[in-house]
């Protein structure tokens, strides 16, 4: 039985809300901080108290539906069957420490594997970006337009300064030309915020060589609405259950970025 998406929207849509609101309400209160991975992937007591409000509400109404969580409360997976909601409780940890702005909850639900609605929350703006697939992309009950093509030369690209220095993951000469020839670059600390600002035509592309679904889960949906694109730095398909590098851009800038700058992914 097909799930009933416009009553899971009406939910979806009230419990972000309300974990927005406490999340506001958090702001005058120390933090309890840990370090996860490395010194820089911090985890407070807010991120961990908000995917459990989640959990609380998703698994009372929902039983039988299954979660992916940052935080790990959540669901083990090994497939996408039935009914998934990956969640991102604070995206953009340093941020909401650091500056207490700049960072979003974020909702991807997806069914069979299929992204049905996704939801990104910029909780200080109180702007909630929304989509459900079939129906548009909105900010508070605005519709986003269809992402037009343009080229590199014309277009401001998202991308973290560590990509283009010494690192792990990919050669620092790989993008620096494209930082050369793109009309600016910008980082914003928040995967799901520079998915939202694309879907808006704030910006033009976003890339990044790692991320985890419950970063990208909701804005994909919104961006391939949208007409724009979304693959890993190879252009292959994203990988919904582990770690994957991203490259989401409007139609144009992304088969440019791919022929010109990351070489079809022969790198």
């Amino acid at each position: 039985m097909m799930a009933n998406m416009h009553e899971i929207d009406t939910y979806a849509k009230q419990w972000i809300k309300e974990a927005g609101e406490r999340i506001r309400a958090s702001f005058p209160n120390t933090l309890n901080i840990k370090t996860k991975s490395n010194p820089n992937d911090l985890v407070t007591n807010i991120d961990q108290e908000t995917e459990q409000y989640f959990i609380e509400k998703i698994k009372t109404t929902y039983p039988d539906h299954k979660i992916l969580g940052e935080e790990g409360y959540g669901d083990k997976l090994t497939d996408l069957s039935g009914v998934v909601w990956i969640i991102d409780p604070i995206d953009g940890t340093m941020n909401f420490i650091h500056q207490q702005r700049n960072f979003a909850i974020s909702i991807g639900i997806y069914e069979d594997g299929v992204g049905k609605i996704g939801l990104i929350y910029d909780v200080v703006l109180d702007e909630l970006y929304h989509v459900v697939k079939g129906q548009g992309v909105f900010v508070n009950g605005e519709e986003l337009q269809i992402l037009e093509s343009k080229s590199v030369s014309e277009s401001i690209i998202a991308l973290n300064a560590t990509w283009v220095t010494e690192n792990r993951r990919l050669p620092p000469e790989l993008l620096s030309p494209l930082v050369k020839e793109a009309r600016g670059t910008r980082s914003y600390g928040s995967a799901a915020l520079e998915m939202v600002y694309l879907a808006s035509g704030r910006i033009d592309a976003y890339i990044t060589p790692r991320l985890a679904p419950w970063d990208f889960a909701a804005g994909i949906i919104m961006i391939e609405e949208l007409g724009g694109i979304a693959t890993d730095l190879r252009g292959e398909a994203l990988d919904l259950l582990n770690q994957s590098s991203v490259f989401v851009a409007r139609p144009g800038v992304h088969s440019e970025i791919m022929h010109r700058y990351l070489k079809d992914g022969r790198w």
